[in-house]
C-alpha cells in the first residue's frame, strides 16, 4: 500500500514547460505515479481537443496515460511509443531513489516517415470516432513532424530538465495521512470483496479507528456507505461512458447481485440504473 503523497510545486513547474514549449514548439507534462495528469495545462492541439471532448475520447486518453506508465521499460531515459490514436508521444520517469515519484511526458507529434502512411496507420484506431475517422484527418495532418536528431537533441535537453527539477525539489513526496490512505485503497479496490477486517488488516489500522476515519471522510457514515457511494460513483461513469449491460456494472464495481445494486444505486442517486443510464445518454 502507497504511504506517500507527492507535491507537486504546480507555479515553478509551469512557468518552466512554458518557457520551453515557447523555445522549442513542444509540449511537455507531468504525470503522476498512476499516470494521471496533474493538470499543468489546459490547452490540447486541435486533434487532441476533438478527441478529449467526447467521454469515449477521454476514457481513452486517461487509460492511454495510466498504461504508458504501468508499461514503461527503458533502461533509462525517454522510451518512445504511439498513442492509442495513433500519436507519437515519450514518456520518462522521475526518481525518488529506485521509485518512480513522477513522469515527464513529452508531445504530441509525429516522426519523419510520410505522414500518409501513418495516417493510414491511425486510421483503424479512430473508428469509435462518430462520423468515423476522416473527420479527425486534416486534424491530425496538423501535427508537426520532427526527425530522429530533433527528438534526440530535445529528449537530452528533458533529461537535463528533469534533474533540474529534483535538484530545486518541485516534485517531493510526503507521508499520506491516515484518512488519505484509507480514500486512495478504496479507489483501488472498491471493486474487490471488502469488510471491515479486510480493510482494517490491509492498511494496518484498528477497527474502531477505520470506522471514525470513514466517518471524517463522509460526513458521518459509515465504512459501508462509504464503499457504497464509491462504488456507485464509478457505476454512473460506466452506465454513461460504457455499453456494458446493467448487471455487468454491478459486477464490475463489487456488487454481485443486481437487485441489491439497484436498490442501493437508487438509494443514492433517486434514480434506477436504467433511468440513470438513459436521462445522461440523451442529456444536449
Amino acid at each position: 500500500m502507497d504511504t506517500q503523497n507527492i507535491f507537486f510545486d504546480q507555479e515553478q513547474l509551469l512557468r518552466l514547460l512554458t518557457n520551453l514549449y515557447v523555445f522549442t514548439g513542444i509540449a511537455a507534462n507531468i504525470l503522476d505515479p498512476q499516470g494521471r495528469d496533474i493538470n499543468l495545462f489546459e490547452g490540447h492541439p486541435p486533434f487532441c481537443k476533438a478527441i478529449n471532448a467526447l467521454p469515449e475520447g477521454h476514457r481513452r486518453c486517461v487509460a492511454c496515460d495510466a498504461w504508458k506508465v504501468k508499461h514503461y521499460n527503458a533502461a533509462k531515459g525517454f522510451q518512445f511509443y504511439r498513442c492509442h490514436a495513433g500519436v507519437c508521444e515519450a514518456v520518462m520517469p522521475l526518481y525518488d531513489k529506485n521509485r518512480p515519484l513522477a513522469y515527464l511526458v513529452f508531445g504530441c507529434f509525429l516522426d519523419e516517415s510520410p505522414i500518409e502512411r501513418q495516417w493510414e496507420c491511425a486510421r483503424p484506431l479512430l473508428d469509435w470516432y462518430p462520423g468515423g475517422p476522416e473527420m479527425l484527418k486534416s486534424a491530425f495532418f496538423q501535427f508537426r513532424q520532427y526527425s530522429d536528431v530533433e527528438l534526440k537533441a530535445y529528449s537530452e535537453l528533458l533529461e537535463a530538465l528533469a534533474a533540474y527539477i529534483q535538484l530545486k525539489g518541485m516534485i517531493q513526496a510526503t507521508e499520506r495521512t491516515d484518512a488519505q490512505r484509507l480514500e486512495l485503497y478504496l479507489d483501488q479496490h472498491y471493486m474487490e470483496r471488502l469488510s471491515l477486517e479486510s480493510v482494517s488488516r490491509e492498511l494496518g489500522i484498528g477497527r474502531t479507528r477505520l470506522c471514525r476515519l470513514a466517518k471524517q471522510l463522509s460526513d458521518g457514515e459509515t465504512l459501508f456507505q462509504l464503499i457504497a457511494r464509491r462504488r456507485i460513483e464509478a457505476a454512473k461513469e460506466l452506465l454513461v461512458c460504457s455499453e456494458l449491460p446493467i448487471s455487468a456494472v454491478a459486477g464490475a464495481v463489487g456488487i454481485s447481485d443486481y437487485n441489491y445494486f439497484s436498490r442501493v444505486f437508487r438509494s443514492i442517486t433517486g434514480m434506477t440504473p436504467r433511468d440513470f443510464r438513459k436521462k445522461w445518454r440523451t442529456a444536449p
